[in-house]
């Protein structure tokens, strides 16, 4: 286990939760289903099951070095991989594995998003497990998708090939963006594709081997600061080398251009938590359907199969609404109904265009 470490992502904005995840505290630094912990220190829980709590790692911008520090206290500045600024996954992975490779050159890592749901934790790590045996003797690109339950647009989507597994991992074929609904049914039914989880588990030198190949450039950015990782000079090199980097996804960057990459289908309760949809499909419903952050301040007349959030101290009360969003945040009320909730996201441009970033 001693060459076994985790890369929490836990950059992003939230935007999608928008009015209670903002840029001063996104989502992934909130308890969004109401269990007492945030969903970063559900994410970090997790791995120190079978990851040393000293190789977990938190990699975010800079701007929420606080919050982390205040939720997972027990890391290290060390631990710590701080973006000055913003752009994607690729810069980010890199600069991670790099530093990582920096303290232990046999390390396998898992990434993974801080801000996922997943209901059967047990087999989530059984899986993982099974990756970082697997990436310390293969020089393969790994990633886990998930068994598509619906044809969903809002995922991204994996093909894997006709091939016999091997292992229990498949070779990938293709990538897929988020498909129009034609597109996914059809990808449903071929039954070899799998949804896009976003959680990659590789060895350090595969993964700098990889960046070396296909993203030169970005590589050799990360590749100068080999002697001041995990040093006091580590910041200030940082500052300077994250300018120099083009703003890609590592999808794009390495995972569709690589042909070592292999996935292992996997079925652990899965779910992005992207939309307020999410969280009302995955949350215990009244016998109306609805769904409630604070049940006992909210009364509804006449009103089902709504999601509700707002703050314990504000009493709610419906009437003839059916299928809607209501949040509450303490400066902002969105009621939005629940099948047009992708349009968050203009709303949010919309209000930041009209009012700054003051409700942003």
């Amino acid at each position: 286990m001693k060459n076994y470490y985790a890369v929490i992502m836990a950059g992003g904005i939230g935007s999608r939760f928008w009015p209670v995840s903002r840029t001063q505290l996104p989502k992934q630094f909130i308890d969004m289903l109401g269990t007492g912990k945030t969903l970063i220190q559900t994410t970090y829980d997790r791995f120190r099951k079978i990851i040393p709590q000293e190789n977990i790692f938190v990699a975010t911008n800079e701007s929420y070095a606080h919050l982390v520090r205040e939720q997972l206290s027990e890391l290290s500045p060390q631990q710590l991989i701080l973006e000055p600024i913003m752009r994607n996954t690729a810069p980010c992975i890199a600069y991670a594995s790099h530093k990582i490779q920096q303290l232990n050159p046999d390390a396998v890592m898992v990434i993974a998003p801080a801000d996922h749901l997943i209901l059967e934790p047990d087999v989530f790590l059984a899986d993982v497990t099974k990756g970082l045996e697997c990436a310390e003797s293969n020089d393969w690109l790994i990633t886990l998708g998930i068994k598509p339950a619906r044809p969903d647009t809002g995922y991204g989507y994996i093909q894997y090939g006709k091939s016999a597994a091997v292992q229990g991992f498949k070779k990938v074929k293709t990538f897929t963006e988020k498909p129009s609904i034609e597109l996914a049914t059809t990808f449903l039914q071929s039954g070899d594709f799998l949804w896009n989880a976003g959680i990659f588990i590789w060895s350090a030198k595969a993964i700098i081997k990889a960046f070396q190949k296909y993203q030169t450039e970005m590589n050799e950015v990360f590749k100068e600061g080999a002697e001041v990782y995990n040093s006091t000079r580590e910041a200030k090199f940082i500052s300077g080398a994250f300018v120099r980097c083009v703003n890609i996804s590592i999808d794009f960057a390495i995972m569709e251009k690589a042909d070592n990459v292999f996935v292992l289908p996997a079925d652990f309760g899965w779910s992005d938590l992207g939309t307020w949809a999410s969280i009302y499909e995955l949350s215990e419903k009244d016998y109306l359907g609805n769904v409630s952050s604070s049940s006992e301040n909210v009364i509804a007349y006449d009103s089902s199969n709504c999601m509700i959030h707002a703050p314990k101290d504000k009493l709610v009360i419906l009437k003839g609404l059916n299928n809607f969003i209501v949040v509450q945040s303490d400066d902002i009320l969105m009621i939005c109904p629940k099948d047009e909730e992708q349009g968050v996201k203009e709303i949010v441009s919309d209000v930041k265009g009209k009012f700054g970033s003051k409700y942003i």
